[in-house]
């Protein structure tokens, strides 16, 4: 959100000597992620067993906050029993060493946001910070849990803004209940000097007027150059910004992007944006003018219009889909249609659970206990299989869905 954590050089020092540069270097990449760009891709591919998926709710403020990392080690040590009852053949210290670092990392703790995912095993270590709480869960499996990121990911109120100057920007990512700052992504540059390649009083200094003897002959003319300089390296920084946002936030996340920026920089970013998520709605402010609080708000009030519409252009789709024969609320109708890959929509109600399997080959559903840590949710499993076949999958509120089933499925065909 993605949402994940940054690892600063010092604690890195303060790792057991046990884990080796590479082993740092991973972690520090992996804990810059956003969920934004590795759900569904990578996320819900194949990865080597066993696969460790931690989730836990925490605190932004103290003194709540000083019992999440406790509860985080508590739920660590559940998974490590795990591992050694089902899979003592595998390297355990190794698997659970980035936790421990994570675990001893008091930066990351002091700054948390409301629920936290982290999900590791032999090929992929990753944190994430999440807008919402979630549910305790310590899970150890041959595949990742991901049924709480979905409903955070997939939820029709995500929207992203893009605080932006003339010498660097920065993405949020929230919903109507919560906002947050994503960390930098690996490789993207924030600022107008790492994006244009030189420092600001270089690029200035490279269009100046001068006379014969060195010194402006016009004063009033070299400033106008000078302005030109800035305002065409400005525009060109926009044009960067605008290229890197849309490629790193905009497409992976298909989420709405509201600007917020001083008033005189909102025509020139458009006349260049190319970004089609970008709303014609804007925040005339700096967001580090506002609290987190208020630019919330204030992001809010404009997309919330968009969302009700959405949601109302959903139930009405599916209506008419339900109608013609191409959309059903029936469970075990919808997870055959699942495994066939027919799923084009699929609505889930928020925070409905129903405990089960589905039948990987039929579709057929068997309903079990989810104090099981190894049983999923039917719905859960059923927005897992329509994301993999390209469908798209809607987490709408309890009082806008149009079924009592928990699920509204429109069909390709």
């Amino acid at each position: 959100m993605a949402a994940s954590c940054s690892w600063s050089s010092a604690n890195c020092c303060q790792l057991d000597p046990a884990i080796d540069d590479q082993m740092r270097s991973d972690m520090r990449l992996a804990t810059m992620n956003s969920l934004a760009q590795d759900y569904p891709a990578v996320l819900l591919s194949a990865h080597e067993p066993p696969c460790l998926s931690l989730y836990q709710p925490t605190h932004r403020q103290h003194p709540a906050n000083v019992q999440d990392p406790i509860r985080f080690r508590n739920l660590l040590k559940s998974i490590e029993k795990t591992l050694r009852k089902k899979y003592q053949s595998h390297d355990i210290p190794a698997l659970l060493r980035p936790f421990e670092a994570l675990a001893e990392d008091r930066a990351f703790w002091d700054h948390t946001a409301s629920g936290l995912a982290v999900l590791g095993g032999p090929s992929l270590f990753r944190v994430y910070r999440l807008p919402r709480p979630v549910v305790e869960l310590a899970i150890v499996a041959d595949s990742f849990h991901t049924k709480p990121l979905m409903r955070i990911v997939q939820s029709a109120d995500s929207y992203q803004i893009l605080g932006l100057s003339r010498n660097a920007f920065s993405v949020y990512e929230g919903n109507r209940d919560a906002l947050y700052r994503l960390e930098p992504i690996e490789g993207v540059s924030y600022t107008a000097d790492e994006q244009l390649g030189k420092k600001a009083d270089d690029r200035e200094g490279a269009h100046r007027a001068y006379g014969p003897t060195g010194i402006s002959t016009v004063a009033r003319h070299g400033t106008d150059v000078k302005q030109d300089a800035e305002d065409r390296d400005t525009e060109r920084f926009f044009r960067v910004v605008d290229q890197a946002v849309l490629k790193h936030y905009s497409q992976p996340s298909g989420q709405r992007l509201i600007l917020a920026a001083l008033p005189q920089h909102h025509h020139l970013f458009r006349a260049v944006s190319r970004n089609p998520y970008l709303m014609d709605e804007a925040i005339d402010s700096q967001p580090d003018a506002l609290s987190i609080d208020v630019l919330r708000e204030r992001a809010w009030l404009l997309v919330q219009p968009h969302y009700l519409k959405r949601l109302a252009g959903f139930v009405e789709a599916f209506g008419a889909a339900r109608s013609i024969g191409r959309g059903a609320d029936d469970l075990s109708s919808i997870a055959e249609a699942a495994i066939a890959g027919r799923i084009e929509t699929l609505l889930i109600e928020a925070d409905r659970l129903i405990p089960g399997r589905i039948d990987a080959a039929s579709g057929a559903i068997a309903t079990d206990n989810l104090s099981n840590p190894e049983i999923d949710d039917v719905l859960d499993d059923l927005g897992e299989y329509a994301l993999r076949s390209g469908g798209d999958v809607i987490i709408v509120p309890t009082e806008k869905m149009p079924t009592r089933t928990g699920a509204a499925a429109i069909y390709r065909f």
